[in-house]
């Protein structure tokens, strides 16, 4: 990837998104955007050059303008949250259209969007601890993931964006594994959810004209010699040496599934089959302390992955399940969540 791209690094434990340009395989910080307290989640139109964010204090969804040659982002709307900050955001139907979690709140919204104003939510669900939303590549379907019910949810969205349940309304996820992230291939006949609890990868089969789903097999992502001990709700990962697995997204062609484990602070890369099964992670890279987010470029070829408890991301080349790295950049602290732009 040698053409100019933009990168956007939310730093969740200073309330800031960086922006970088990542040109001929190097990043250079070019802005640090403040005043985002808590922000630890956005979505980019990049078509309108609009940045969602979910920020804290007061809880709620910031619309910020980015401007591509300084990197600085300008607040231009927001939606209040009262009952609770967003963990997840996605856009769907080309930026008209927006899907968040809050974790602590325990509900999950559909929004509309006119002109970058995000609507007072057209539907809300709830169950515990939700984690993850994304909708399918047609709008028309949602999937919600429940890591206090061990479940995924699953809707179609109406004309509306509201929000109507399929039959089921719910498929399950392994008890006590606690599903996390989620991505749906481009043939948009699989997702693939990121246990926290168990470090597995669990394969749904897609129905893309019903949008149901039927699990169909798991395997681990998490450096199984490391002795790892199966997390549970509440506890202290670091305290116990507990599985903490973290976020997953696809790398070129479809197949592997990168994924982060924050205990032993690896990357991972399942392997994905021409029908859609998964088989373990045999290679890892430590990376940045405690690595909840990260992305891949578009083309593949590079990996920027974040760490909660370090102030720098690292740049690797990306070749079949091995990083090559090329650059530590310093971002900010309690750095979480990176997208190409």
């Amino acid at each position: 990837m040698t053409d100019s791209a933009l990168v956007l690094v939310a730093n969740a434990g200073e309330g800031s998104i960086s922006t970088f340009r990542f040109e001929n395989g190097q990043l250079e910080r070019l802005a640090v955007n403040e005043g985002l307290d808590g922000c630890s989640t956005f979505a980019v139109d990049s078509e309108r050059d609009l940045v969602y964010a979910g920020v804290k204090g007061p809880t709620g969804i910031l619309t910020l303008a980015l401007d591509r040659e300084s990197g600085r982002l300008t607040p231009q709307s927001r939606l209040d949250l009262p009952d609770g900050g967003m963990n997840y955001i996605a856009l769907t139907r080309g930026g008209t259209g927006l899907l968040g979690i809050s974790y602590s709140g325990g509900f999950g919204i559909s929004c509309a969007v006119t002109d970058g104003v995000v609507s007072e939510p057209v539907s809300t669900i709830t169950f515990p601890n939700l984690h993850s939303v994304l909708p399918s590549a047609d709008g028309r379907f949602a999937y919600f993931v429940s890591l206090g019910a061990d479940l995924v949810a699953q809707y179609a969205l109406d004309d509306d964006l509201r929000l109507m349940p399929l039959d089921p309304e719910t498929v399950a996820a392994p008890e006590g594994s606690g599903p996390r992230h989620l991505v749906l291939n481009e043939a948009q006949d699989a997702v693939y959810v990121l246990t926290e609890f168990s470090g597995e990868v669990l394969h749904y089969s897609r129905d893309a004209s019903t949008g149901a789903l039927t699990l169909q097999g798991t395997t681990t992502a998490y450096d199984t010699t490391k002795s790892l001990g199966h997390s549970v709700f509440g506890a202290d990962p670091l305290a116990h040496h507990y599985i903490w697995g973290a976020d997953l997204h696809f790398g070129a062609n479809g197949t592997r599934l990168w994924a982060t484990e924050r205990t032993e602070n690896t990357l991972g890369a399942v392997s994905v089959a021409a029908d859609g099964s998964v088989s373990a992670a045999e290679r890892f890279t430590v990376t940045e302390l405690q690595p909840r987010g990260f992305a891949l470029s578009p083309d593949g070829a590079h990996l920027i992955a974040t760490g909660e408890r370090s102030t720098q991301v690292s740049l690797y080349a990306v070749q079949d399940d091995a990083l090559e790295l090329l650059q530590r950049a310093e971002t900010g602290k309690g750095a979480n969540w990176v997208r190409f732009v």
